[in-house]
């Protein structure tokens, strides 16, 4: 018998993993002590939210809730690049710094929607109450900025 895959196997899960730790560890204690107990902790919460969020969904089994809270854990990611974009600007992080964890929320957000485009795809509650409703985004609506290109994605 084939043994069955967990949670841990999931590379959207694995890498918002790292993402918490890195932050956690290499950028946080950065900040000033007086953000400790202010922006310093809202990043952390919301970082830990992400994995979190997708973990909980996975152990659910269930289509509706897996998409519910993916979409938690990506509401959770925008969060953490706004607070993470308010520490740049305040000088708390480098350019180099912010750039580079925006390179990993930009590959996060990837892996997410992909995920999450996969449960919709999988349907594993085809049959369970609400599974027909779909939400339908085009992102052409919701450009990220103006110099963004859909085809550089």
């Amino acid at each position: 018998m084939a043994e069955e895959k967990g949670l841990d196997s999931l590379i959207v899960w694995q890498k918002a993993m790292d993402f918490s730790v890195y932050v956690q560890k290499q950028i946080l204690p950065s900040f000033p002590m007086d953000e400790k107990w202010a922006l310093s902790m809202q990043v952390r919460r919301s970082i830990q939210s992400i994995p979190a969020n997708i973990a909980e969904g996975y152990g659910r089994y269930y289509y509706q809730e897996g998409v519910r809270f993916c979409n938690i854990a990506r509401g959770s990611l925008e969060e953490a690049f706004t607070q993470i974009s308010l520490a740049h600007m305040l000088g708390y992080i480098t350019k180099n710094i912010f750039d580079k964890l925006n390179g990993e929320i930009i590959e996060l957000r990837r892996l997410l929607n992909g995920y999450i485009s996969f449960l919709k795809k999988s349907k594993r509650g085809e049959n369970e109450p609400g599974s027909t409703h779909g939400v339908h985004e085009d992102p052409v609506q919701y450009p990220i900025d103006p110099n963004y290109n859909e085809s550089d994605s």
